[in-house]
């Protein structure tokens, strides 16, 4: 496996090196996420360890040795050749497996035929740009032939690499547009959930949806359409460019 997926999973494991609920909890609620919900996410703690099916005892702990892989190695499975494709945004370091011999690519979490891939900012990385890692990481896939067969891990195998890339840039794109019309006035992630998601959003769902919504706003600010403040009450806000602009330059005029 990955050197950054490897890394994670122990990280993880024995909440350290922030990760596991606490630093997640902070995360949230600095974005606006009320206590009811923060709580009961809190009740959720040790989800990972507890989500990890049973295993034989051999494999009960995670391991203290591996084999890491690196983007462009060449494993032989099954008398095959696959090439590791690494991808980022969506975890740490993902791997992804591709036959030329075959035409075949596994692609686990990076390319779902149906629904997008969760890309969440985690506590341990506070202003990362999952959104483009993640884009730019899908973006090499278009190099792959057009009758490459992809074996997604969540929905039905399918063809057509390129449109289905087009087609999650566009729905990024969509959302993006969206944060920075309701960013206008100051707002939270949080605030902004029922404006990304139409549904009313279980405990497991708010979780990946914080993430979610953290993740669209650091990259409108990496990209100039937000700014981020943190007001009196200690929660992080942001404000699309534009309007940050001109609220600050009518301060100016009206002191002089």
């Amino acid at each position: 496996m990955t050197a950054g997926e490897y890394l994670t999973a122990h990280a993880v494991w024995h909440e350290v090196g922030g990760h596991g609920n606490p630093p997640m909890l902070r995360q949230f609620r600095a974005h606006g996420l009320d206590e009811e919900r923060c709580a009961a996410l809190e009740r959720r703690s040790g989800g990972y360890n507890r989500g990890v099916p049973t295993l034989p005892n051999r494999y009960r702990t995670l391991p203290n040795r591996y084999r890491r892989l690196f983007d462009g190695d060449e494993l032989i499975i099954g008398g095959q050749r696959w090439q590791v494709r690494v991808g980022y945004g969506h975890s740490p370091e993902h791997a992804a497996l591709y036959s030329p011999d075959l035409g075949v690519l596994i692609s686990g979490d990076m390319l779902l035929p149906t629904i997008s891939t969760n890309v969440s900012v985690f506590a341990v990385t506070p202003e990362a740009d999952s959104l483009t890692d993640y884009l730019q990481s899908i973006d090499r896939y278009r190099e792959l032939p057009a009758a490459t067969l992809v074996l997604p891990s969540h929905g039905m195998p399918f063809y057509g690499i390129a449109g289905r890339v087009d087609a999650l840039h566009a729905h990024h794109e969509d959302r993006l547009q969206l944060l920075e019309e309701y960013c206008q006035t100051s707002r939270s992630a949080a605030d902004l959930l029922p404006m990304l998601f139409a549904r009313e959003l279980d405990t497991h769902q708010t979780m990946f949806a914080m993430g979610e919504a953290i993740a669209h706003l650091n990259r409108l600010e990496h990209a100039g359409r937000v700014m981020r403040s943190e007001e009196g009450d200690g929660r992080i806000r942001f404000v699309a460019s534009g309007r940050a602009s001109a609220a600050s330059g009518s301060g100016e005029a009206g002191s002089g």
